[in-house]
């Protein structure tokens, strides 16, 4: 629907009284989304931050629930609307704003939320007795739909709002959402649905992807052509068979202009508008480090920033780097200005202080992770600084968009590169911006763990036939590829556990009744689905909890009992078990010291004046995108665009020139030289750490085969660096990196990779195979572990194309391994491979040759120092004429 169609419709009263009042106009886009809605129609609406989205997502149902009044429960649902949002603190922030237009009119309104942090009773009083509005989030959607009566619960819902959709539908959580939101399709056939996204580059496919109305006769077809056959189930008896041998018709999609509305489609609504954003990169006074990614160079530049702000969010990319980066700010705080930090680890009271200080404007600046990067309006932020590199042109638009939340106000950003890559990448980043651009990967095939996850949620509320729930799965875009074959062998896995697992009893969890319907075996499977809803395997957590000693030890004993106190938040088992009882780490802003641990709880004490370490949290380092990657490319590989660099920057490049090469950008340069008693090979991909990680492990495997016998290789995003013992330079190097390696040599390694049996455990946790929480007690990381190997082996040996072992694959290639980037590389420079062979190490070679010994997890101090050195001596040999 174009924006001109909006300028035919008015808001009732008391809406437009409430605009006028305030010297507001509601905009075209709010007015053109109201109009949709009201009609009944599903929409995406594009604006830019602070463009009203959220306002305009809302503005229908309030003003159907307003001519209706207050309803009353008598046992019917009167859940209106549904909005869900990536983040609880969003849920929470949008529900405080929507109460300022609902209490200034007076409107009989009960929005609420319901996320992770709900209490259980106010979660039971929800069940007897639904708000209006419920503002939730996409685990918390999978529990209702798990539950009792959930088809009545949501019977009368006419609407679904999803917030912040792009950032959604790119993940495993989408593939939950996807399946969740198509249920409702089924459930509530009355119901609209509504995507509101800032960023987005192609909105044809996130309106594809919101698409969920279709009916079953509309939807795609199968792959293999029919649906039918049957699979064996649990009890020895047959699925039921498809509904017979006609394939579906085409998708709706095919061929479908977005915004000429075609039934069961969606409109994209485009707002008009908005300020280019002012992003500036902060060249320091400081020299730019070679390697390493903690930015402390920069601090006291950063600190002067913040100081000239109203207030500022400081976002870092890891948690570490946001525990080490608020330690770093105090330190140089010496005016006391309210600095506070922010990441998911922290506990929720927290996080909560933090929110409500941000909303009342009493902090001067935020050091936060991507927990405050969605959708949240804190009024008085009018600075984002972006520690390190983006590693996206989205990412950092999404994260501009925090500060001056106004459309008619350009949002101001500072980024602060904290190595010289770091420098192109936020150059790129900065170009991108200006022009308007957006990187994105497009629409995911959905995950087969995920889908027999929700084959069970289906099972554990009122159950589900076949050949209804084939139709519903299939109308949730990543699954519209999915055949009739493959859904059969996700419900048998349910159901048994698949052929090698059917004669273990705690692998058959849903049965098939006598009328043909597939329900839970039992209420403690049911249950036990319940307790681990979500696409998101973390890391093993233990408690903070500031220890607490009582009573007196015996005489002559200096030891006291001791027990666990107030909890601080949560850190990985794995970094608290490289410690031990009396070691020092940050964690919240605090040094502290660690006394033991018990159960699921490390025990610490406040301590003074120690050099701690800075917990490693797995999960937090975003990949660089393609589309960035690529502009770093271009602009390595033409002088005239040097010129802007720092003079560093440029020195280090024409070094590089005099000293090795520079190939144009879709050539590779494949460096050798000899360094100590080992010697070196350095290829620069610039296709990030998940490539070059990737391409590392198979390169040593060939190296192997032919003699040069390697001894390790390192990835940063940028470069990947192999040592052997054996002189690689009479190699063949197209022979070396040929594509045929992503055939049998990826085969081979995934095989033996343990990297592949993690990669299972989290398929294996998230399709309810294995469950961490289980009724009244809790698995450790070393019971799921050596749990999933076990069974990762039998599967292995007895049935190697186990539908679990598909998905686990499938997860490795995409996510894991970014097999397709390295494979698209690997074409790009056939035939077109630099070999420089030198005498000594190169200017470009510095910094991942940086990365080679580096810990995981090191006191700040002793990493500089040991940077330092190392850096100093790699720099002379490299810099040296």
């Amino acid at each position: 629907m174009p924006d001109s169609a909006a300028l035919t419709f008015t808001l009732p009263e008391p809406f437009a009284g409430w605009f006028a009042a305030r010297g507001w106009q509601a905009r075209a886009h709010q007015l053109a989304l109201t109009e949709a809605a009201l009609a009944g129609e599903s929409a995406l609406l594009i604006a830019p931050t602070g463009g009203g989205k959220t306002l305009a997502g809302f503005l229908a149902s309030l003003i159907e629930l307003s001519d209706k009044g207050r309803r009353s429960n008598t046992g019917i649902p009167a859940l209106h609307t549904l909005y869900i949002s990536p983040l609880k603190a969003l849920a929470v922030d949008v529900q405080r704003n929507l109460m300022a237009p609902v209490g200034d009119m007076g409107l009989d309104i009960r929005i609420e939320t319901r996320t992770g942090d709900t209490p259980s009773h106010v979660r039971q009083r929800q069940r007897r007795n639904p708000p209006d509005v419920l503002l939730t989030t996409p685990e918390q959607l999978a529990l209702f739909i798990a539950s009792d009566h959930a088809k009545d619960f949501f019977a009368d819902l006419k609407c679904v709002i999803i917030d912040e959709v792009h950032a959604m539908a790119a993940s495993k959580r989408g593939d939950l959402l996807s399946l969740g939101l198509a249920t409702l399709a089924e459930w509530a056939p009355a119901c609209r649905f509504i995507g509101l996204s800032a960023t987005v580059k192609e909105p044809e496919e996130l309106a594809r992807w919101l698409d969920v109305r279709a009916g079953a006769e509309d939807s795609p077809p199968c792959k293999g052509g029919v649906r039918g056959g049957s699979v064996p189930s649990s009890d020895n008896d047959a699925l039921a068979d498809g509904p017979g041998a006609d394939p579906h018709p085409a998708s709706p999609f095919q061929g479908e202009e977005p915004t000429a509305r075609a039934a069961g489609g969606v409109s994209i609504i485009r707002a008009e508008g908005g300020v280019s954003a002012e992003v500036d990169i902060l060249v320091s006074r400081e020299r730019i480090p070679w390697s390493g990614h903690s930015g402390r160079f920069a601090v006291p530049e950063v600190y002067e920033a913040i100081k000239k702000a109203k207030m500022a969010l400081v976002f870092v990319n890891t948690r570490s780097q946001a525990e080490f980066m608020f330690q770093e700010l105090w330190r140089a705080n010496e005016d006391g200005l309210p600095i506070a930090l922010h990441h998911g680890s922290l506990a929720k009271e927290q996080r909560v202080r933090v929110e409500a200080a941000m909303a009342a404007g009493q902090l001067k600046a935020v050091v936060c992770t991507s927990t405050l990067d969605l959708g949240i309006d804190w009024g008085e932020v009018d600075l984002v600084i972006q520690m390190g590199a983006p590693k996206g042109a989205a990412r950092l638009i999404q994260r501009i968009g925090r500060a001056n939340h106004r459309m008619d106000e350009a949002s101001r950003a500072v980024l602060v590169p904290t190595n010289r890559f770091e420098v192109l990448e936020c150059r790129a980043a900065e170009a991108a911006v200006e022009a308007g651009e957006i990187d994105g990967e497009g629409l995911r095939q959905g995950s087969l763990d995920v889908l027999a996850q929700h084959v069970m949620g289906r099972a554990c509320g009122d159950g589900f036939d076949l050949a209804p729930l084939y139709d519903e799965i299939i109308r949730a875009a990543p699954y519209a590829w999915l055949d009739w074959e493959t859904f059969e062998r996700i419900v048998d896995f349910v159901a048994s556990g698949g052929y090698a697992l059917k004669t273990y009893d705690r692998f058959h969890r849903i049965v098939r009744r006598p009328d043909g319907r597939w329900v839970a075996r039992t209420r403690q499977d049911a249950q036990q689905h319940r307790m681990n809803v979500g696409a998101i395997v973390e890391a093993v957590q233990l408690s903070v909890r500031l220890a607490t000693y009582v009573g007196k030890g015996q005489a002559g004993d200096s030891k006291r009992t001791m027990r666990a106190g107030h909890k601080l938040g949560e850190v990985e088992e794995y970094f608290i078990s490289s410690l031990v009882p009396g070691d020092t780490f940050l964690f919240g802003g605090e040094v502290l010291r660690l006394i033991g641990v018990e159960g699921l709880d490390a025990l610490v004490v406040r301590a003074v004046g120690e050099k701690p370490a800075i917990p490693s949290y797995n999960g937090g380092k975003f990949p660089l995108t393609t589309f960035l990657a690529e502009r770093v490319r271009q602009m390595i590989h033409d002088p005239a665009q040097w010129d802007a660099l720092p003079g560093p920057v440029r020195e280090w490049f024409e070094v590089q020139v005099r000293r090795s090469s520079i190939p144009p950008p879709d050539h590779l340069l494949v460096e050798t030289f000899p360094r100590g008693e080992r010697h070196y090979m350095v290829c620069y991909p610039f296709e990030g750490r998940l490539a070059h990680q990737t391409l590392g492990m198979l390169l040593t495997r060939r190296l192997e085969r032919m003699g040069a016998k390697p001894l390790g290789f390192v990835a940063s995003e940028y470069a990947m660096s192999v040592w052997a013992m054996e002189d690689m330079s009479g190699l063949d190097m197209g022979d070396l990196f040929h594509p045929d390696m992503m055939g049998d040599d990826l085969e081979e390694w995934l095989d033996e990779s343990a990297l592949m049996k993690r990669t299972f455990a989290h398929c294996a946790q998230i399709s309810g195979l294995i469950a961490r929480n289980l009724p009244g007690k809790e698995k450790n990381s070393r019971q799921v572990s050596f749990s999933s190997d076990l069974i990762y082996d039998v599967l292995r040996s007895h049935e190697p194309d186990h539908i679990l072992l598909q998905a686990a694959r499938q997860d490795a290639a995409t996510g894991l391994l970014d097999v397709r980037r390295l494979s698209d590389m690997l074409v790009r420079i056939r035939g077109k491979i630099d070999h420089n062979v030198l005498d000594h190490i190169s200017p470009f070679a510095v910094p991942v040759m940086l990365e080679i010994g580096r810990e995981p997890v090191f006191g700040a101090s002793v990493q500089d120092a040991v940077l330092g050195e190392a850096e100093a001596d790699l720099v002379r040999d490299a810099m040296r004429d």
